[in-house]
């Protein structure tokens, strides 16, 4: 294998391991973090000790060699940006941008003429071994490394830096009413790093500061425990949240009332979101629903998620998505597909979604221009709900999305839907989604046309400014 075994087998353990490691979990963060801070500072190290520095001022063959590498490698990269700035009618900023980021040559180049600099193919008559690659290339090697990645670091920053202020020329500083905002209630120390993880999973990837974690405590409690316990919980979820490198705001709360609570929170802080958690062995009753819907659903129009871990979150393989009838009707509809979009990207898993033919073509239209693993299935008769169960394997998650009733996509067959869940999923995870509905609290008067409304989705992420645009046309 002429001695790249070494990075072949990287590369092939690296597309194995790649899909088993969400890109938002503690794992990651740790790979990432060794391998910049150990790994990659020892590998310039060990390259340093190899190289004379005295060539760089007295062979001319290492300056000859470097010059032709940095004027090859350069130029291949710029006429590379130039075209694709030619062919898809980008800015020159956009070209800055794309030279930018491909022009710098670094690990990989250094890497592969490593190979060919301990390839031994002979001696010389003295004994010197002869060299696949030389002296002189190695260090030319290093000379291009040093110039292409000081370009390629200006050009990037220039571009970068001009599309943002192009961008932001015409926006309205509003970020703190605009922002993603998750509030996760936690009780229950054995559920908090999955409603955690959940919540790190479905957030912008941008958003590093926008996670609430609330425990109520009974204002009447005379149990001085009860306090300990819920900063105790607080603490492991600002811990969860940190191993993937995301910081978490612990809010402590006295109420008489938990639905009280968590909206009194939701309207102070100007949740966006919600994530509320169901126990591990238990199932999700009727009374549950009913309080839930006539509690917190009627006082806090959030997308809200109600998840029942039954495996972590993170072995998940497909995610089973049922929408029903005219959900893309509902103002809450690209807010909550957004979240599931995200669950795709960040975590690698398939989605599967189960709808109507007119549901199913928005969606589509939104994959044909952010794609990711996905499936469609035309889905419109609730009462065969059941049949799906079947379909069901190991590892998969059933994401159902609900409706409020007297709303637009509210199905009577959804007053079932806890006891199926208890009968016949009652060892899946699950998660069932309330997206935001006109008529609840201040809502009454937005619908999906409306500019102040589609504002806020546009800053979320690049499917946001998608949506919005799609549902500017309809």
């Amino acid at each position: 294998m002429a001695g790249i075994e070494a990075i072949i087998g990287a590369f092939l353990a690296g597309l194995a391991l790649n899909r088993l490691i969400p890109h938002t979990s503690p794992l990651m963060n740790r790979i990432e973090f060794v391998g910049n801070a150990i790994f990659i500072p020892f590998f310039l190290i060990g390259v340093g000790m190899l190289i004379d520095y005295r060539a760089f001022f007295e062979d001319f063959e290492t300056l000859k060699v470097a010059s032709v590498m940095i004027i090859v490698a350069t130029t291949s990269k710029f006429l590379a940006a130039w075209l694709t700035q030619k062919t898809y009618k980008f800015s020159v900023d956009e070209r800055r941008l794309i030279f930018g980021l491909s022009n710098a040559q670094a690990a990989a180049t250094l890497a592969a003429v490593l190979v060919g600099y301990n390839i031994i193919v002979g001696e010389t008559a003295t004994g010197e071994p002869i060299r696949l690659l030389s002296e002189s290339i190695l260090n030319g090697t290093i000379l291009m490394i040093l110039f292409t990645c000081t370009i390629a670091s200006f050009v990037a920053q220039k571009g970068a830096n001009n599309i943002a202020l192009l961008e932001n020329a015409d926006a309205e500083i509003d970020d703190e009413e605009n922002r993603e905002k998750i509030l996760i209630p936690i009780s229950n120390i054995n559920t908090t790093d999955e409603l955690i993880n959940l919540g790190v999973t479905i957030k912008s990837k941008k958003n590093k500061d926008g996670l609430y974690a609330l425990s109520i405590v009974d204002n009447n409690t005379i149990d001085g425990s009860a306090d300990k316990k819920a900063k105790k919980i607080l603490s492991k979820a600002a811990v969860t949240a940190s191993a993937t490198d995301n910081l978490i705001h612990e809010l402590l709360r006295y109420d008489l009332s938990i639905v009280n609570g968590i909206t009194s929170v939701a309207k102070e802080h100007k949740i966006t979101d919600l994530i509320l958690g169901l126990h591990i062995s238990k199932g999700i009753s009727n009374s549950f629903l009913g309080n839930l819907t006539e509690g917190i659903l009627t006082k806090c129009n959030t997308t809200t998620l109600i998840y029942k871990p039954a495996q972590p979150f993170a072995t998940i393989k497909r995610h089973i998505i049922i929408v029903p009838e005219n959900a893309e009707k509902e103002i809450g509809f690209p807010f909550w597909l957004i979240k599931v979009w995200n669950i795709a990207r960040n975590s690698g898993a398939t989605l599967i979604f189960y709808a109507t033919k007119e549901t199913l073509k928005v969606i589509t239209e939104i994959q044909s221009k952010h794609p990711i693993d996905c499936l469609f299935e035309e889905f419109s008769d609730w009462d065969d709900f059941l049949i799906l169960a079947r379909k069901f394997q190991k590892d998969d998650n059933l994401i159902i999305v609900l409706s409020r009733k007297d709303k637009p996509s509210f199905h009577n067959n959804m007053i079932k839907i806890p006891s199926y869940l208890n009968k016949y999923f009652k060892d899946t995870s699950y998660i069932l989604i309330y997206p935001m509905q006109a008529g609840v609290t201040d809502t009454s008067k937005i619908d999906l046309k409306n500019p102040t409304f589609i504002e806020p989705l546009e800053k979320l992420d690049e499917i946001g400014k998608t949506i919005a645009k799609l549902f500017r046309r309809k």
